[in-house]
């Protein structure tokens, strides 16, 4: 078999993307920036106001679970603080688990307190929304766990 001699290409051309190439993609890149940017920074207030709604249903789970091990809520007394540590006072848990039902409890996104009350076979827990104050409308509004 006869041996190929491979001929080198003369290499006068080079290969990349030209300065108008690049701006297009620029421009592109920016319109579509311009586009989505604001419709993303607009919707802080409503993933705050969903990350509360997932923490009070989280938390409302955990006191379910506290009375289903328990046979009652904790009190107002004891608070919401008897989800982390097994609480003193009346009435005492018959049977607090070895793990706490949360591992510790937060504020709401604006950071103000959960509100906890007992109301003997029910509760009500809720955040205050953005301005901390009862009542209100769209982002300012209470959040119930009731009404989730």
């Amino acid at each position: 078999m006869p041996k190929q001699k491979f001929r080198r290409r003369p290499c006068n051309r080079q290969e990349g993307f030209t300065l108008i190439e690049i701006m297009v993609v620029v421009v592109i890149i920016g319109l579509l920036a311009s586009l989505l940017v604001p419709n993303i920074l607009g919707r802080g207030d409503e993933a705050r106001v969903m990350a509360a709604q997932n923490d009070i249903r989280a938390m409302g789970t955990a006191l379910d679970l506290y009375r289903l091990d328990n046979s009652h809520y904790p009190s107002t007394e004891q608070g919401l603080e008897a989800l982390v540590n097994k609480p003193a006072g009346f009435p005492e848990p018959r049977s607090w688990g070895p793990e706490p039902y949360l591992r510790k409890l937060t504020t709401d996104q604006w950071g103000t307190a959960y509100l906890y009350i007992n109301s003997g076979r029910q509760f009500d827990l809720y955040s205050l929304g953005a301005d901390g104050q009862e009542g209100g409308e769209g982002i300012a509004a209470d959040i119930f766990h009731k009404d989730l």
